[in-house]
């Protein structure tokens, strides 16, 4: 004998979460439990459903009716008991209003969606207003006509719901009933508005115009309804524009606070004028003219964006027709105002850096992957295209996606991706929303809810596992689509992929790439051409990449820039197996490449020289030691016999690694100290090995066995401070010690020899940056002997020396060549750079006088000097100097102090108290940056400059390279010279007293 389904394992089965609890409740419904019991097992939560028949039969009049009707007609049935599995709210709404259930054994409610005028003509009727009237006004008592409204509202709702629910509408079918809801329910509450207002109302014509999802058709079942108000005078109020103002300004206040309150029927929605011109600091409703002055003088670019979507939906529409007339041509012109891209992307930012982090992963609408990530794709797309192509203007996302595939702007199959992935969606948000009648986007995570929420949509089986799995996969072909959308249709107009697929024009696709930030499209869409054209390997692959790179040029500063040197260095490689797979399969690589392409200048050109160096950019991007430069150096140069053969391959690896530490400090993934420091040992490297391939060039250009002397390089300036810049020379000063018994004449004149042939090779023009070898702080300047001994030096410092000498020696480091040489000299010169007790009021005196000099007559003729990075106010050189006075004054005392780098004597100034801990600070802080600045000019400009750029895109790329969001050039800028004017305070105590 089978067991009666109201069993408790029969329930269990069936899907009921709570069979004991089930079974009392069946009980209670008599001879209706058996049939019923299957019919509420089909529902969202089958206990919901159980739980609220029961309370309905207990506040219906006739419940035997209820109950027979249920019994009787499947369709009645699982309307009901659909909305009471799936809705909280509304199953609370049936009890106060048990009557209502009669409206869901409509036969026709599954079939027919209602007339939007029929809506409308309803909810006015409902408060007691003539749907025929041009403004039609309640004449029910104020108080019962807003909670009739409600109830109205609601009835309507039920309806829709159980249509839904029981039928699964078609996503934007359900949102534009809800919309054309919405719009009858402000038409109603005007009527009310105008009952409130009275006589005065009939001076104003109002009109709502609906924004956001109500004015484009997809409204969610609840959601705040965004509106813009505008008004004109009537006869009536044609000469009184002030109380024509009033009067308008009253009834749109009174429908919102209509809608807006909470009464014993509850709310209904939030309406919100905040998109106004002004927002809501602005006045409420405007005429027409000023709106058109606001829009045409004020507006930015997202407010244009807004008004993609607005419709008349209340109120006189033929004033409100008039708004929507005057304001979209601008709509369809926006793309085309500077700094759109900016803008958008700014807007896209605020979005996502505004979700509370415990709701990011969760988020339906403003999370990665989803809703706003369609939208904003769309609304992009069509704004960019909209002008041309009128096709593209409806104000429904799915319906603009629609128009957008059909005309080539997105490939077809995507286009079918993302319209299933967004009408699951926006499905979801409709079943999170309808539990409970509020406004959520956040996909719950306890257990119940999301049962309830999969079996609404239709996952019986495993309701939990199949919705995320579900969820998830359209979260991740969001996300993929929304970076492929903006660009692969350009890809299909500009390489002709072969194929039934539509293509854009050519002038289409100007168009998005100006769109995007790209100054010269026509050049943009050229190297296009250039890059995907043909059906090989490589113009396969370079369809599959060009669309994530367009997006990364166009977030970088100069999109042009980055698109010509991919172009530029993908033919130098694109033959080579690695090149394209490894862009390919490797996306930080990709990434990396380009924006560095986009915004360096000295960078791209390294790449051009060195295009191998792109597999670099997969890996750690530390500057290499010094010691390991100068192994690959020798050995790279050990492999010719030609000297100039072998330091072009110094060179070479010079140049790789100028390239590592370029792109590190590009990246962000290098302090600005340890970019000096990488520098600095590069070329220590360089010039070591280049030492030694001169040393060989000259021995066997005098057939000489070995060499008369031993040499050292001395570093200095910043080079000695391990301080190098992009653009520095490298300071140095030559020394020799002749080997014992070597003539001294042969042993200066090799010397010599060897450290003009040094000069000469690192001269000779070549693929890689110059190295300018300037030895021109040596005694007596460029008068004196290129290279002397060091019992010369040590007689010209004890005979001859300057106190600027002394200075200049306090960057000195003996590190290249022999090291008996270097170290000797090192002995030689720290009494002279460090005196023991040291440096007199008069040398203080003439150190202050020589600065002073330097000041004035050293700055470029036209420069700033509150900018100048180098000479300026508070600029490199006021704090070095400043440092290197403590040294020469304390060093003698302070053994700390003994160092040739600025920020190290800074540190131990501060430590032994000749500073205190804020100017230190300040000082340190203002060098970093200082240096920083200088150097990120180098990369942006490709040559070394001491200036800000004025340039717009150079400067621009500047503040990208320190860390700036696009748009903040002036906050650089600002900053700067804050940094700057604090450090002058402290130089100005401290270097001048």
């Amino acid at each position: 004998m089978n067991r009666p389904v109201t069993s408790a394992g029969s329930l269990t089965r069936l899907g009921f979460l709570d069979p004991d609890a089930a079974v009392a409740a069946l009980r209670r419904l008599g001879d209706a439990a058996e049939p019923l019991a299957a019919l509420i097992a089909r529902t969202a939560d089958p206990d919901e459903a159980l739980a609220g028949l029961v309370r309905l039969t207990e506040v219906v009049g006739e419940p035997r009716d209820l109950l027979d009707a249920l019994v009787d007609d499947e369709g009645t049935a699982m309307r009901l008991l659909s909305v009471l599995g799936a809705s909280e709210a509304l199953t609370d709404h049936l009890v106060r209003h048990p009557e209502q259930w009669t409206q869901l054994s409509d036969p026709t409610l599954g079939s027919t969606r209602p007339a939007a005028w029929a809506v409308r003509a309803a909810l006015l009727q409902a408060v007691g207003a003539d749907p025929a009237s041009p403004a039609p006004t309640a004449t029910l008592p104020d108080a019962e006509a807003v909670d009739v409204l409600r109830v109205e509202y609601r009835r309507w709702l039920l309806r829709l719901a159980a249509r839904d629910l029981t039928h699964h509408l078609a996503v934007d079918d359900a949102a534009a009933e809800l919309s054309d809801l919405a719009a009858g329910t402000l038409e109603a509450a005007l009527a009310i508005a105008r009952q409130r207002v009275g006589a005065d109302a009939g001076l104003a014509r109002l009109a709502v115009i609906a924004m956001g999802k109500c004015g484009g058709h997809e409204l969610n079942y609840v959601s705040d309804v965004d509106v813009i108000f505008a008004h004109a005078p009537t006869e009536a109020g044609e000469d009184d524009d002030a109380g024509t103002l009033r009067a308008a300004t009253q009834l749109a206040s009174h429908l919102i606070r209509i809608c807006s309150d909470h009464t014993a029927e509850g709310t209904i929605w939030q309406v919100d004028a905040a998109l106004r011109p002004e927002g809501k600091a602005g006045p409420l409703t405007r005429t027409i003219a000023s709106h058109r002055g606001y829009y045409e003088r004020w507006a930015k670019t997202w407010e244009f964006q807004a008004l993609l979507k607005a419709r008349p939906v209340a109120g006189d529409l033929e004033l409100g027709q008039e708004f929507v007339d005057e304001t979209t041509p601008m709509v369809w012109s926006a793309a085309e105002r500077d700094g759109f891209v900016e803008d958008t992307q700014a807007m896209r930012r605020r979005v996502v850096e505004h979700i509370p982090a415990k709701d990011a992963e969760r988020q339906l609408k403003l999370g990665s992957g989803g809703l706003r990530d369609v939208e904003f794709a769309v609304q992009l797309l069509q704004l960019v295209h909209g002008r041309a192509d009128e096709r593209v203007r409806p104000p429904t996302t799915l319906s603009a996606l629609a128009e957008l595939t059909n005309g080539g702007y997105v490939g077809r199959e995507d286009g079918e991706a993302l319209h299933e992935a967004y009408a699951f969606l926006r499905t979801l948000e409709h079943r999170i929303q309808l539990y409970g009648l509020r406004r959520l986007h956040v996909v719950p995570e306890d257990e119940i809810a999301l049962r309830r929420l999969g079996r609404s949509m239709g996952f019986i089986k495993d309701p939990v596992g199949v919705l995320n799995k579900t969820w998830q996969h359209h979260r991740r072909e969001v996300r993929r689509l929304h970076e492929k959308l903006f660009y692969r249709p350009l890809l299909s107009a500009v390489a002709k992929i072969p194929g039934d697929e539509a293509r854009l024009s050519p002038e289409a696709a100007e168009k998005r790439l100006a769109a995007l930030g790209f100054l010269d499209p026509q050049g943009a869409l050229r190297h296009l051409e250039a890059l995907t054209a043909g059906v090989t390997r490589a113009a396969q692959i370079q369809r599959t990449l060009l669309p994530v790179l367009l997006g990364w040029f166009a977030d970088a500063p100069d999109p042009d820039a980055g698109l010509f040197g991919f172009r530029r260095i993908s033919e130098s490689l694109g033959s080579t197996p690695w090149y394209l797979a490894t862009l390919r399969d490797e996306g930080q690589v990709a990434e990396r490449l380009a924006r560095i392409l986009a915004t360096s200048r000295y960078a791209t050109d390294l790449l051009e020289r060195e295009p191998q160096g792109v597999r670099m950019l997969g890996g750690e991007l530390a500057p290499m030691s010094a010691e390991a430069l100068t192994e690959e150096m020798l050995a790279s140069s050990g492999r010719h016999d030609e000297a100039e053969a072998a330091v072009l391959a110094v060179r070479g690896v010079r140049r790789r690694e100028l390239l590592r530490i370029a792109s590190g400090d590009l990246l962000g993934l290098i302090d600005v100290a340890d970019v000096g420091a990488g520098l600095s040992r590069l070329t220590d490297a360089t010039l070591e090995a280049t030492l030694d391939v001169a040393g060989r060039s000259v021995r066997r250009q005098r057939d000489l066995d070995a060499a008369p002397t031993r040499m050292a390089i001395i570093a200095m300036g910043r080079y000695g401070g391990f301080e190098l810049s992009y653009g520095s020379d490298a300071d140095v000063l030559f020394v020799h010690e002749p080997e014992p018994g070597a003539d001294p004449q042969v042993a200066a004149s090799y010397a010599q020899a060897v450290a003009n042939e040094l000069r000469r090779l690192l001269a000779i023009a070549g693929p890689d940056p110059a190295l300018e070898v300037d030895a021109d702080l040596r005694p007596e300047g460029k008068q004196g002997s290129l290279v002397r001994t060091l019992d010369s030096y040590a007689a010209y410092y004890a005979k001859w020396s300057k106190v600027w000498e002394a200075q200049a020696l306090l960057r000195a480091d003996a590190i290249v060549g022999d090291p008996e040489v270097r170290r000797r000299f090192t002995e030689m010169i720290d009494p002279l750079r460090y005196p023991p007790e040291g440096i007199s009021a008069d040398d203080i005196f003439e150190v202050r006088r020589i600065k002073a000099r330097v000041d004035e007559e050293r700055l470029p003729r036209g420069a700033d000097p509150h900018t100048h990075l180098k000479l300026g106010r508070g600029g490199l050189a006021d704090i070095e100097w400043t440092v290197q006075l403590l040294q020469m004054r304390y060093a003698g005392s302070v053994p700390a102090l003994r160092t040739s780098r600025t920020l190290e004597a800074l540190a131990a100034a501060r430590e032994a108290g000749l500073i205190d801990e804020d100017d230190a600070s300040v000082l340190a802080q203002s060098w970093r940056r200082v240096s920083r600045v200088r150097n990120a000019v180098t990369l942006v400009r490709g040559k070394p400059s001491d200036e800000l750029p004025r340039d717009v895109r150079e400067r621009a790329a500047v503040a990208s390279i320190l860390g700036y969001p696009a748009g903040s050039s002036d906050a650089m800028v600002n900053d700067q010279l804050r940094y700057t004017r604090l450090a002058r305070a402290v130089v100005e105590r401290i270097f001048w007293g």
